[in-house]
């Protein structure tokens, strides 16, 4: 028997929560009614109460509720929730937890998610489900839940759906992790211009011992890896697709912000950096594509994307780019350039072929580069075998020992 937190604004959303905990403990867990709420009193009684919510975050809450700003409750009691649902985590009090909410209990509730691990139970019903789910999910595997009706009374639509969302994290704590064995931790980026490549390495290193986890590098992707990174889950990170940089320098949609790269610098664990699709930046549909790009060359992936060619000066900034941020590196470094190609679709004949855009990425890299970082230079496209091969036995050979 679990027992799962339910959390939110009981001023407003008490009946809702209160519903939703009774379908839980009818499944035979525990439930912990915790009151995010500031403005009336909840209108159920919960077992954790908005005043113990805010003492976990040094929240004066008579000062908020005197002065009545909605904006300044939201965020101070997102933040105390997060501090006080991460404190139940960690001591094994609760083992998942569920909130329902329009705009200000999704902020609070998916803030007190983001601040717990990933693989812990988390489940939003939210209306805002069906939109931009982003800013609410970070880089955590928070499951949104579309509301479909405002949450707003138990009625012939919320009836069903909040039991089927109570369901969800019912299943969730239910379900056993079959176990694995925990070998070395590798992260790697990956892109579909760069598939074969990773795919090659990354038998190396499982060969070698070691189990590779795969971000496909899409925004997303490339802050969750960061962030994992960040918590010391990796011996090593294979690097080859830095595509997004592309993206944030020039304005795609696919950027994963200035701080990519800097996780395993912090982190001082062995890394390759290689300029894995710096010939491209990603936006969406042909028309949505700014107008001041008009004139660049364009390739369309496919009706949902389309790809414009970085053009030599943003090729000559993002070697600058990616020069800087390996120089920042404490831990053993090996950048790689793949010369006659760094996707499938820059080789000789294809569509973002562009010899002076890759020749002005390759010598920034050399120029800036610090002296004492090993650079390798292979005559070779970025798909082909012996490029995988030499990726994975940088990394290797930088590794303190080997996987067992």
């Amino acid at each position: 028997m679990a027992t799962i937190a339910v959390l939110g604004t009981l001023d407003t959303k008490g009946h809702e929560h209160a519903y939703v905990a009774e379908i839980i403990r009818a499944r035979g867990h525990q439930t912990l009614l915790i009151d995010t709420g500031s403005g009336d009193a909840p209108q159920v009684r919960p077992d954790v109460t908005r005043e113990q919510v805010a003492a976990a975050g040094g929240v004066d809450l008579a000062g908020i509720m005197e002065r009545k700003d909605r904006g300044e409750a939201v965020t101070a009691m997102a933040g105390a929730a997060a501090a006080f649902l991460s404190a139940l985590v960690v001591s094994g009090k609760v083992q998942g937890v569920i909130s329902l909410g329009g705009g200000g209990g999704t902020a609070i509730g998916t803030a007190a998610m983001r601040a717990l691990p990933v693989g812990f139970p988390k489940v939003m019903v939210s209306t805002l489900a069906a939109g931009n789910v982003a800013p609410y999910v970070g880089t955590k595997d928070i499951v949104m839940f579309p509301s479909i009706v405002d949450v707003s009374g138990i009625n012939r639509i919320s009836r069903v759906l909040l039991a089927r969302a109570a369901g969800a994290i019912c299943g969730m704590v239910e379900t056993a992790v079959p176990a694995g064995e925990d070998k070395p931790l590798i992260a790697a980026s990956m892109f579909g211009n760069t598939t074969e490549c990773v795919n090659k390495a990354k038998q190396i290193l499982e060969d070698a011992g070691y189990e590779v986890l795969v971000f496909h590098a899409t925004g997303t992707g490339g802050k969750i890896m960061e962030s994992l990174i960040e918590s010391g889950m990796f011996a090593g990170v294979l690097d080859i697709t830095t595509t997004e940089w592309a993206d944030e320098l020039v304005g795609g949609i696919l950027g994963a912000g200035p701080t990519r790269l800097d996780a395993a610098a912090k982190a001082g664990i062995p890394t390759i950096i290689t300029p894995g699709c710096l010939d491209m930046v990603n936006f969406g549909e042909r028309a949505s594509v700014p107008a001041k790009f008009e004139g660049r060359t364009f390739y369309i992936h496919n009706p949902q994307v389309t790809l414009m060619r970085t053009n030599a000066a943003e090729c000559a900034e993002l070697g600058r780019i990616l020069a800087g941020k390996a120089n920042a590196y404490n831990g053993p470094v090996t950048v790689l350039l793949p010369l006659k190609a760094i996707s499938i679709i820059s080789a000789d004949g294809k569509p973002f072929h562009d010899a002076e855009a890759d020749a002005a990425l390759f010598d920034a890299i050399r120029h800036n580069l610090r002296p004492g970082i090993p650079l390798v230079a292979l005559d070779c496209e970025i798909n082909a075998p012996e490029f995988a091969e030499a990726c994975a036995g940088a990394l290797l050979s930088s590794m303190p020992q080997a996987a067992s």
